[in-house]
C-alpha cells in the first residue's frame, strides 16, 4: 500500500518567503549545470520535497509540480506594492523616493547587490518604514534611524521584494539620466553598486 503524501506547491511568489529563496539560490548556485540537482533544489526550497521523495513521484505528478514551479519562477518583474500589514503595523515604501533622506539612499546603494540575501532585507528596512499619518492614499512615513530592524523582512513574501527591487533600479535608473556628465565620475564612485547591476542587466544610462 503506498503511503499518500501531502505536497504543498506555491502557485506565485507570494507564498515563497526571502528567507527561502536565499536559501535556493544557494544551492542554484553550487549545483549549476547539473539539472537533476537544480530540480531537486527547487523542489525542496519551495515545495519541502526532499530528493528522496522526489524521485518516488510518479511521472505525472512530478510534471505538473515542475510544471507549477516554472510557471512563475521566471516571472519576477512584478508590480511596486507600496504597503502592508505585517504583526500589527501598517508599512509603507518611502513616498517619494527621488525625495529620500540622502543617507538613506547612499546605505541602501551600499546594501543592494544583484543577488537577494540578508543585505537586501536591511534595504527593505530602510525602503519600508512604518506608516505614521494617511490621508486618503496620500502617508507620511517614520524618520530614517539607521537602526530599523530588518530580520523580519526575511520572512516577507517575495512578491513584495521583486516589486521593491524593480521599482528601486527603474527609479536609480532615472535619476542617474538625469546627472550632468560633470558630476558622473562622483556619483560611479558613491553609488557603484547601483551603476554596475544596472550595467549588467543591459541597461545603458544616457547622460544629460
Amino acid at each position: 500500500m503506498k503511503k499518500e503524501i501531502l505536497i504543498s506547491v506555491p502557485k506565485n511568489w507570494s507564498a515563497i518567503t526571502l528567507r527561502q529563496y536565499i536559501e535556493l539560490q544557494k544551492d542554484l548556485k553550487a549545483y549549476e549545470g547539473e539539472s537533476e540537482a537544480l530540480l531537486a533544489a527547487m523542489f525542496y526550497h519551495l515545495c519541502g520535497v526532499t530528493p528522496e521523495i522526489m524521485r518516488k513521484l510518479d511521472t505525472e505528478t512530478f510534471l505538473n509540480i515542475k510544471a507549477e514551479l516554472e510557471g512563475f519562477i521566471s516571472d519576477t518583474d512584478l508590480p511596486l506594492v507600496t504597503h502592508f500589514d505585517y504583526d500589527g503595523i501598517t508599512y509603507g515604501i518611502y513616498p517619494n523616493l527621488s525625495k529620500i533622506e540622502y543617507g538613506a539612499y547612499i546605505d541602501i546603494s551600499k546594501l543592494v547587490t544583484k543577488e537577494m540575501g540578508e543585505d537586501w532585507a536591511k534595504a527593505m528596512a530602510i525602503l519600508y518604514r512604518p506608516i505614521t499619518k494617511q490621508k486618503g492614499k496620500l502617508y507620511e512615513v517614520a524618520n530614517y534611524t539607521g537602526e530599523e530592524e530588518w530580520e523580519w523582512f526575511l520572512d516577507l513574501g517575495m512578491d513584495i521584494h521583486w516589486g521593491a527591487y524593480y521599482f528601486f533600479f527603474y527609479l536609480s535608473m532615472e535619476l542617474l539620466s538625469a546627472i550632468p556628465n560633470s558630476m558622473m565620475k562622483m556619483v560611479e564612485e558613491t553609488l557603484p553598486n547601483i551603476k554596475s547591476i544596472l550595467e549588467e542587466n543591459g541597461v545603458t544610462i544616457p547622460q544629460s
